[in-house]
């Protein structure tokens, strides 16, 4: 887990950092509908799980820019190398949840066989599993509805930085399945325009795959 250590008094952002850490706490949180169906037909081609697909993909993503990769140690600022997908699993049997974090890899399939890998390790645990790394991104699925906006707050010292992502039930509309899509960052490492290239950059991701 390598990182670097920020110093707020050259970083370009560090007067807004330190504005949105010391005087006004905010985490800003955006649902928009994506179109998954080019992302569905992928997976069904090359036979991989849909879900452990979508995380990898916003992992990607993520991975793509510094403002959501940003983290403590202490009481410095870091930006890790790289940040891996803490995520849950579902148990139908207790109606309870797993979570867990898969290391990030560029690969889709070696990702998506890291995930089954964890999932079968992990079958009979349930909760948060201990010895999670600190490079970690939170993300979560609703598949039972599909929504229209949904916010996760971190009671914490308002001080959690790592994006929180979630997505609901896909539905198909004509030629397009469409997806809500959230995400949950704290104001002090991006803004609004940070914000909505995530969700325009998934979007690409997606489309990608149809070519």
């Amino acid at each position: 887990m390598n990182y670097t250590t920020i110093d707020l008094d050259t970083w370009k952002r560090g007067d807004l950092f330190r504005f949105y850490i010391d005087k006004m706490r905010i985490v800003m949180s955006l649902t928009c509908d994506i179109d998954v169906a080019p992302l569905l037909a992928y997976t069904k081609r090359n036979k991989v799980k849909f879900y452990p697909a979508m995380i990898w993909l916003v992992s990607k993503v993520v991975n793509s820019h510094d403002e959501f990769k940003y983290g403590w140690r202490g009481d410095d600022l870091i930006r890790w190398d790289y940040v891996s997908p803490s995520y849950t699993v579902f148990n139908r049997e207790d109606e309870n949840f797993t979570k867990f974090v898969t290391e990030y890899t560029d690969d889709l399939f070696e990702f998506c066989r890291r995930v089954e890998d964890d999932k079968r390790k992990n079958e009979h645990e349930r909760a948060i599993i201990k010895n999670h790394p600190q490079n970690f991104f939170d993300v979560s699925c609703l598949p039972w509805v599909k929504y229209k906006h949904f916010d996760l707050h971190v009671f914490d010292e308002g001080k959690f930085l790592a994006p929180v992502v979630t997505w609901g039930k896909y539905e198909a509309e004509g030629s397009k399945t469409f997806m809500p899509l959230t995400m949950n960052i704290h104001h002090a490492v991006a803004d609004g325009f940070h914000l909505s290239r995530f969700f325009n950059e998934v979007q690409a991701v997606i489309d990608s795959l149809a070519r």
